[in-house]
């Protein structure tokens, strides 16, 4: 798992566990170096410090030992020479001890070497020291003090020196270990330093990575509460983080597409509403037109009803003469059609006798055929037999030609006989469609004749329409002063509708959305189908063309006397009052409009299209 995608707890734990495990693994270390360090340098102190205290202890046993033996050598008092002999016996057991102990420690090669020059030195010291001995032992006391003075002083200044050399170079070696301690512990404290300073450095990065990885999410979360605080809500949060920062980043996200979603919907319904009530005021203009046009239609249905009277009656002399034109007409159609039907059986006896003929001229160019494949056999057989046959063959092969030149000529005869066929087959189909035709015009003549009786029995029917549309005039004029009152209702409406909807816009208007993020056909287009919809028979300023007879059946005398319309409404609002108009139900003034006019043409002759 990432450290990004950690819960906010866990890497403070992290954090913390990551710089308390670091100091215990850095104070470990550096204990443990200082220690070690420490117990070296201690055993190395105390290991030089014994040689150089040995060292000195030898050098002043030496010097006891070489004065007690000039003593000894220089008085002529046998006593003195007896009191000093077990008191150099016994200091020179103990240098040799200390020689020995020396020697067992841990020296350098060059040490190891001054320990040869002075174990040297010292036998050559004793060696001398025991001839001079001897010397005064025999009496020779002169030669014993010169030997004293010449080669014992000698040797015991060597021996001396030597040692003080030993010592001088353990002294050198406890300064330099002395000085080697302090480099070593000045280098530890190096590394200490250095190292707190590396640790400092790694937990400085780390707490800044760690607030980076706080403030990057929390400026995003924060610039993002800006900009939705602003309106501006097409900003995209989409985090892939896991962490507590992921899920703000996340919510952010879902409440501004939240957001954009309704402010879209309300952006949409506002322009939904803009359309609608443009589209109400406009057909209140329409209605107001209609309104006006129906009372010029009232005047124009007046006068049209006396000249509908007169039209029937032209129409009724109309159908008597039709009606006997129909008889002498269907007559002539009934003889014609018996003439077409003789033409139609020659037709058909032509057709058979050319189909005959087709099918001997192929039994002619079959025959042809045959031949044909008989001459070319033969003309093989021919070939076959060489000089004998090639008269033969010139035969088969006129015989060939021939049935070739048959076969064509047949070709062609079918070809003109099926051309014949075909034009005596369109013929007789004309002639049959002639027939069909002429039946056709009988059935016609017949229906002519019904038509006629109908219309004679429709002009009867008219008489009781024009009264039906005397009373549809009259309830013209009520259903006009109810859209008088519909028109008045819907301008307040629509004024109140358009000054809602410019507030409402201007306050969606501050927010803006991300068109991505809302996909498919927007509400704002659906809204305006469904306004234009509602609102176009507004538009229209004049409907189809009543029938009498449909007129009659929707307008009976007693719909229109059960429910008389006032002058106006009483539910229609005070002018003063558009908010309260506004919110009205508009149906009944949309509706208004399906109840079609009569048309404003004076022609009534076009009303008896359907007929």
């Amino acid at each position: 798992m990432k450290f990004s995608n950690l819960r906010f707890a866990a890497k403070l734990w992290l954090a913390v566990g990551a710089i308390v495990a670091a100091l215990l693994v850095f104070a470990g270390v550096i204990g443990y170096r200082a220690s070690a360090l420490q117990a070296r340098i201690q055993a190395d102190q105390l290991a030089m410090h014994q040689r150089v205290a040995q060292s000195t202890r030898w050098a002043g046993l030496t010097n006891l030992n070489a004065m007690r033996t000039e003593a000894s050598l220089l008085s002529s008092d046998p006593g003195v020479a007896a009191a000093f002999k077990e008191p150099v016996a016994g200091t020179s057991a103990q240098i040799t001890e200390i020689q020995k102990t020396i020697s067992a420690m841990d020296l350098s090669p060059t040490d190891k070497a001054q320990l040869n020059t002075i174990a040297a030195a010292r036998a050559k010291v004793l060696e001398s020291r025991g001839r001079a001995q001897q010397l005064k032992k025999d009496g020779k006391a002169e030669e014993a003090m010169v030997l004293l003075q010449g080669e014992v002083k000698d040797a015991v200044s060597t021996y001396l020196g030597g040692q003080r050399k030993f010592v001088e170079m353990q002294e050198q070696a406890l300064a330099q270990s002395e000085a080697d301690a302090t480099s070593e512990r000045a280098m530890l404290f190096t590394i200490v330093f250095t190292g707190l300073a590396l640790l400092v450095l790694g937990l400085l990065c780390g707490a800044f990575w760690l607030i980076r990885s706080i403030q990057q999410p929390l400026g995003l979360a924060n610039r993002a509460a800006a900009r939705i605080a602003k309106g501006d809500l097409s900003m995209a949060l989409d985090s892939t983080r896991k962490d507590e920062f992921g899920d703000l980043l996340r919510s952010l996200g879902t409440m501004s597409q939240s957001l954009g979603c309704m402010v879209h919907q309300v952006r949409q319904s506002t322009d939904s509403i803009a359309t609608v009530s443009s589209e109400i005021a406009s057909g209140n203009n329409d209605l107001a037109a209609r309104t006006e046009q129906t009372a010029s239609n009232l005047q124009q249905t007046a006068a049209s009803m006396e000249h509908l009277t007169q039209t029937v009656r032209h129409s009724a002399d109309n159908a008597n003469q039709a009606t006997s034109l129909a008889a002498s007409a269907s007559s002539v159609a009934r003889k014609g059609g018996e003439v077409v039907k003789q033409v139609v059986v020659t037709m058909e006896e032509i057709n058979a006798s050319s189909k005959k003929i087709a099918d001997i001229i192929g039994v002619i160019d079959g025959i042809a055929f045959q031949t044909n494949i008989l001459a070319l056999n033969a003309a093989v057989e021919a070939a076959r037999a060489g000089e004998q046959g090639r008269g033969f063959a010139v035969v088969a092969s006129e015989v060939r030609s021939l049935a070739q030149r048959s076969a064509q000529a047949a070709k062609e005869i079918k070809g003109l006989i099926g051309t014949s066929v075909e034009k005596v087959e369109s013929g007789a189909r004309l002639v049959a469609e002639a027939g069909s035709t002429m039946e056709d015009i009988v059935q016609s003549v017949k229906r002519v004749t019904d038509i006629v009786g109908e219309i004679s029995s429709a002009a009867t029917e008219q008489s009781t329409g024009i009264n039906e549309i005397n009373r549809a005039v009259v309830n013209l004029d009520q259903m006009t002063q109810q859209n008088s009152a519909l028109v008045e209702q819907s301008a307040a409406a629509a004024t109140s509708m358009r000054e809602q909807a410019e507030q409402l816009a201007g306050a969606v208007a501050l927010f803006k959305v991300n068109p991505s993020l809302h996909g498919g056909v927007p509400v704002a287009y659906t809204s305006k189908v469904n306004a234009a919809t509602v609102a176009a028979p507004v538009r229209v300023t004049a409907g189809p063309k009543l029938a009498p007879r449909p007129v009659a059946a929707k307008l009976p005398n007693k719909a229109f006397a059960a429910k008389p319309a006032p002058s106006k409404p009483a539910n229609v609002p005070a002018p003063a009052r558009p908010a309260t108009r506004a919110t009205l139900p508009l149906p009944r003034a949309l509706a208004a409009p399906k109840v079609k006019p009569a048309p404003p043409t004076g022609s009534g002759e076009g009303d008896w299209e359907s007929f």
